[in-house]
This record gives C-alpha cells, structure tokens and sequence, in this order.
C-alpha cells in the first residue's frame, strides 16, 4: 500500500494533561515530545507524504493523536465519535480540514468509534471492540467501508487500550502481535510475530511505503521484523508512549490506491 498524503497535529503544552494509564515517573516535557513529533512529521515526508500539520489544539489535550478522531478511505474521510468523552471536541476541530480529502461521512449517536481501533490489511478491515468503540459504531463504520468495496468483521479488544495498540499488519500476509491476539479466529490466516510482554509498545509499528516504522528501544522486536527484509527505521516516542500513545496515533494516512486506505496500517 503506498500513502501519499497524511494530516498530523503538533502536541500542545497542554498534553500532559491527556487521558493516559501509564504511571508518569516524571514530569511529562513539551520540548521533548515536540521533538519527536518532528522527528515523526520528517520520516513521513521522507517517505513521500505530503504532509498537512495542523496547529495545536489547546482546549483538548489529547488532539494529537489525529488517527482517533478520523478515518480516511479512497475518496471519503469519515469523522469518528471518540469513546473518551473529553475527545468529542475535536471532530469539529478537524472536519473542516478532511472536507479537502474526498466526501465526508460520520459515525452517529450512539455509535463509538476511535480510528486506533481500525486496522486495514489488504482489502478487510478489522474493527476493534473495546472501551472506545461500542458495536453500534463498528456497524456503521461497516456500512460506509462496504459501500466502497471491502469488507469488515470486528474483534474483541484483548489487551492494551486500542486494537492497533497489540496487532498491526506489517505488509504481505503478516501480523505483528501481542499474544492475546496470538490465537484469535479472525486473524487465522496470518503469518504472526509475537511481541514479547517487556516490548509491547513496539506492537504499534507502522508499515509506509515500504518502509517499517517502529518505536525505538525495543531490540528484540525489531530483530524479529528485520527477517522481513523491508526498511526499518526505529523512532524515539518515548512522551507518546508515556501518554498511551504509539506511533500510528499520530497521523491519518491516505492511500494513492484507488481501492485502499489509511486506517491504518498501523
């Protein structure tokens, strides 16, 4: 799949502020995760995105992590109803820029969706079942995805906050899995590689153009995705971690494919 245009959003100061379940051993700092959220932006256009950066939003804390709140697909991006109710905001923050990316659809009441719980692998999109997303929202996300072509199923969330937070496709027929998701049905047909439980955070690599991105700091992972003999280039996310973030969270991706789409790959 290759991904020609991607919308990203700078962190705001207020970031430390975001919803997160990871114990913060030290002051979240604005400086560093600036840093690597530019870091991020310049490996996306290294790649060959074009990249639209939007400015930070200070009256949501979390609105950096733009995949949640939209779902781009070929010709249409659809506006998500996030699980977290202190996200709700920042759809109306972003229609206006998607309106730029094809027709715009959008999850109703009282569907709950957050894109991280949206993972494409070729032309099927498993849609996550958890604590963000109910199934009312998986259906209607469902009825929009088959207008287009694909098709869907759902998948219990086993573990960690998203689906994409322990099962991303990683090119071919691939998986890269925490061992919840090991033996699940719906991914029967897949090749796996598990992640160890000390490295779950390198579960969310992300495969653009080619190329894997993956979350430094965790050796053992990336020597497993080095069998793959794709590119790899390891990013140091270290805040977005630290925050229940990873590194799909932090762009929406559209596709050059006239029959695929960001969710992500991530």
């Amino acid at each position: 799949m290759q991904f020609s245009q991607a919308i990203t959003r700078r962190p705001g100061a207020n970031y430390r502020q975001g919803i997160t379940t990871v114990p913060l051993d030290r002051a979240p700092d604005h400086a560093r995760i600036l840093e690597q959220h530019a870091a991020y932006v310049k490996t996306l256009v290294g790649l060959g995105l074009r990249v639209t950066e939007l400015a930070p939003e200070h009256d949501f804390p979390d609105a950096y992590f733009v995949e949640d709140v939209a779902v781009m697909l070929a010709g249409a991006a659809v506006l998500t109803r996030p699980g977290a109710p202190s996200r709700l905001g920042e759809v109306a923050r972003i229609a206006p820029v998607l309106k730029a990316f094809g027709d715009l659809e959008e999850i109703r009441e009282p569907g709950l969706l957050d894109g991280g719980d949206v993972l494409q692998a070729a032309d099927h999109f498993f849609i996550g079942l958890s604590g963000r997303t109910n199934a009312e929202g998986a259906r209607q996300l469902g009825e929009i995805i088959e207008k287009r072509g694909f098709s869907w199923s759902t998948v219990p969330v086993a573990a960690a906050l998203h689906l994409k937070s322990g099962v991303n496709h990683v090119g071919d027929e691939t998986l890269l899995v925490l061992a919840a998701y090991a033996r699940v049905p719906a991914f029967a047909d897949y090749s796996k590689i598990l992640v160890s439980p000390q490295e779950a955070p390198a579960a969310n690599t992300v495969a653009v153009n080619g190329t894997l991105l993956v979350p430094m700091g965790f050796p053992r992972t990336r020597k497993a995705l080095e069998a793959l003999g794709r590119p790899i280039i390891e990013l140091d996310i270290s805040e977005v971690i630290r925050m229940d973030g990873g590194l799909s969270c932090m762009s929406d991706r559209k596709s050059t494919r006239l029959n695929s789409s960001h969710v992500s790959q991530s």
